[in-house]
Formats: C-alpha cells, sequence, structure tokens
C-alpha cells in the first residue's frame, strides 16, 4: 500500500497514514489515448515540495518536478543552471507528498546530452534517490536514440518539443514556435521521432495551435500542452504560476486565484500585530496551570 503525508501538529508536520489509492502507472497515462484519441484528458501540474504535492495530488494524474524550479523556486533567470542533485532533493520531495499521481522529474540541462551512456546514469540516480515513475528530458530527433536507449533499460521517458527551455540560448528566447513551415515541419518530425523511440507522453510547449494540433494527430503517445491547443491529450502549467504568484505570467497561463495578495496581505496583517504587541495573545502561549 502507498503512503501519503498528513499534516499532525500534535508531532511533527507529515506522519505517513496509508492511503486507500493505489497510484497511477505509465502504462495507464500512456494507453488513455487510443486510436488517437484520449477521451479523458491528462491533468498535469507541477509540484516541487511535499506538501504542495499533498494539495495537488488527487485532482492530478501526473505531478512534474520541473527544472522551472529554478525560477520559482531559487530565483534564477533560467533553467540552465539547475543541477541534478536540485532535481533529486526536490523529486524525493513530491514522490513522499503524493499517493495517486505518475511523478515525472525533469533532467536537467547537461546531464543527459553528452550520450545515452551519461543520460542512462543521470536518470537512473533519480529514479533510485527519488523514486519517481519517469523522467522528462527536452529535445527531438536529436535525442531520439537516448530516448530509446533509456526505454529499453526500463525508465520511462516523457519527450518535450516546440519551446524548449534549456536551448533558450539557441532559440533566443520564449517567444512561440512553428510560425515558420521549416520550424513546423521539424517541430512534428521531432515529435514522431520521440514516439517512435517509446516516449510515453510528449510536452509541445509554446507552438501555434495549427501546429501542436497536427503533432496530437501524427504520434500515438499522449501530448501534454503547455501554450499549444486545448486539443493536446492533456495539459500542464507551472502551479506558481496558475495560482497567481507573480506579478508577470506568460501569455498562455491562466490565473485561477490571486495566492500571491493573500499571503501578502497575511504577512501584514501579522506584522502589525507584532508591531502593536498583539500576537502573540493568550491562545499562542503557555501560561501557568
Amino acid at each position: 500500500m502507498s503512503t501519503t503525508f498528513q499534516l499532525d501538529t500534535g508531532t511533527s508536520r507529515a506522519n505517513p497514514t496509508p492511503a486507500p489509492m493505489k497510484r497511477l502507472t505509465v502504462p495507464a497515462i500512456h494507453q488513455r489515448k487510443v486510436d488517437g484519441t484520449t477521451a479523458e484528458p491528462i491533468v498535469v501540474l507541477t509540484a516541487y515540495t511535499a506538501r504542495q504535492a499533498q494539495l495537488l495530488d488527487a485532482h492530478c494524474d501526473v505531478l512534474l518536478v520541473g527544472d522551472s524550479l529554478g525560477q520559482v523556486i531559487y530565483g534564477l533567470p533560467s533553467s540552465v543552471p539547475v543541477t541534478l542533485e536540485m532535481m533529486a532533493a526536490h523529486g524525493a520531495a513530491v514522490v513522499r507528498g503524493s499517493y495517486h499521481s505518475v511523478v515525472v522529474v525533469d533532467m536537467p540541462f547537461g546531464s543527459y546530452e553528452a550520450s545515452p551512456e551519461q543520460a542512462f546514469a543521470s536518470a537512473a540516480r533519480l529514479l533510485k534517490e527519488t523514486g519517481c515513475a519517469a523522467i522528462k528530458l527536452e529535445g527531438g530527433e536529436a535525442m531520439a536514440p537516448t530516448v530509446e536507449f533509456l526505454v529499453k533499460r526500463g525508465i520511462p521517458v516523457m519527450g518535450h518539443v516546440g519551446l524548449t527551455p534549456q536551448a533558450v540560448n539557441v532559440l533566443g528566447g520564449y517567444n512561440a514556435r512553428g510560425r515558420t513551415k521549416v520550424e513546423a515541419t521539424k517541430i512534428i518530425a521531432d515529435a514522431k521521432a520521440l514516439d517512435d523511440a517509446g516516449a510515453f507522453a510528449i510536452v509541445i510547449e509554446g507552438v501555434v495551435e495549427p501546429i501542436a494540433i497536427e503533432v496530437t494527430k501524427a504520434v500515438g503517445c499522449p501530448t501534454i500542452g503547455i501554450g499549444a491547443s486545448a486539443q493536446c491529450d492533456g495539459q500542464v502549467l507551472v502551479t506558481e504560476d496558475m495560482l497567481g504568484m507573480f506579478d508577470r505570467v506568460p501569455r498562455f497561463v491562466k490565473r485561477y486565484e490571486a495566492i500571491a495578495d493573500v499571503i501578502s496581505g497575511a504577512a501584514a496583517k501579522y506584522a502589525e500585530e507584532v508591531r502593536s504587541r498583539t500576537f502573540p495573545g493568550v491562545e499562542q502561549t503557555y501560561q501557568p496551570k
């Protein structure tokens, strides 16, 4: 039986308790797409911490421990500086905090591109240290041999085409991809190559909608859109973006809440009470019996 972690204010904040649900599997996600159609779209959100995983898990099919944590958690300028150690630590936290979703961990820049053997060593480390079910890597035709190498050795792979953030220095920014015929043709070819190599799903990021739709029709595995199309087989967003944690978000993000305002408001109220000595009160202090 798998475990989840629930708050227990009497001891620590996270204690394992049996969970009545079985965790979804990579084959179950792959099999959502039947004869080119996914009747139940796949719900994916990013997660970086155990508590975040707890809150998202019941609502998602996949929790993606994205290398976007470089910007979201560490304040880095891009995902390029993210390390394997960072991904392993956050991946393990998300696995500990979940019991239902398939947990996929991003392979950071520099940990897989040199050779299939390098990719296997990095991916094997992530699976061992985190307990995740799969890894995700960026790149199309150039990475297809690596994807095949990993899959044949028991490591499930989620692909990623279109706008690939780790290649931001080559792409020259985060603009939408697929606007030219040459670029559109390459994105479709990249996706097909990953599908043929055995990827169980493919993220399509920042791609003009007609091309995202064409890719979704062209591959047998599910596609996960982000800045792509509602006709993809599933969707993913950075959780902090859709919760309104940042002032600026990409065009393709829909804000479902304004959590930054809630946090700022609570902190302001706390600061006011501390300065006026109204906190802590009797309820928050230990009195003699």
